[in-house]
């Protein structure tokens, strides 16, 4: 019925503006903007939806990941713009898991989701 489909995902905001800005000027997305919600322009035609929503609750799981060549200079350049990465009990003190599976690092949105940079391969 839906492989056909060109689903898309998407998740809430407490303050729609603050998101704009943190997507579009701190990690540097395509954003527009369409009756009342963001579309962040992903790589690969793959857009996501970020709509408000007043009793917004941020997501404790990561609901987006954004896949890098090296994770060192990704962290770097995303603490120079501001970005602050979670400190786990596994990360070292960058903010990278190194215990095994992909190099990846977390961190925030201003609406408390998290997301993540990770190194494949």
């Amino acid at each position: 019925m839906f492989e056909k489909s060109k689903a898309f995902s998407g998740f809430s905001v407490a303050d729609l503006p603050q998101a704009e800005k943190f997507y579009s000027e701190t990690l540097g997305l395509r954003v527009s903007e369409e009756n009342g919600m963001l579309t962040l322009h992903l790589a690969g035609d793959r857009h996501t939806l970020v709509y408000p929503k007043d009793d917004h609750l941020p997501a404790t799981y990561t609901i987006l990941n954004f896949p890098v060549d090296d994770i060192e200079a990704a962290v770097d350049e995303l603490a120079n713009r501001g970005v602050v990465f979670e400190h786990y009990d596994w990360v070292d003190e960058k903010g990278i898991n190194r215990q095994g599976g992909p190099l990846i690092a977390w961190f925030k949105d201003p609406a408390g989701n998290i997301l993540s940079v990770l190194q494949l391969g």
